[in-house]
């Protein structure tokens, strides 16, 4: 975010944290997502893994601790602003799973 010489600096809006997380994921992530969506839908639902997602990525040239480190994976906000509910899953103490979004059309 550039600012004018002599600007102060202001507390960020929540607006502008959503937009600008989702210009510090890569372009590659929202395709892969859009893709394993497009894949797996079935009567307005779709469960992506998070593991063929990560997949997809490594293979596609990205670094499997960078993936993680940036928190890239943190797609659920921006497919809310575009429309989705988004639902996340994870294995909980002593539950064996692999982790998983759901997303569904609002509505």
């Amino acid at each position: 975010m550039e600012r004018e010489p002599g600007a102060r600096v202001q507390p960020i809006a929540p607006a502008e944290v959503m937009e600008l997380k989702g210009e510090l994921i890569p372009d590659e992530v929202f395709a892969t997502f859009n893709a394993l969506i497009a894949q797996n839908i079935m009567h307005g639902r779709a469960t992506v893994k998070q593991g063929d997602a990560v997949t997809r990525l490594v293979d596609g040239g990205l670094n499997r601790s960078e993936i993680y480190a940036r928190h890239w994976l943190d797609v659920e906000d921006s497919y809310r602003e575009a429309g989705w509910k988004v639902e996340y899953d994870k294995p909980g103490y002593n539950e064996t799973y692999e982790p998983f979004f759901v997303f569904s059309a609002k509505g």
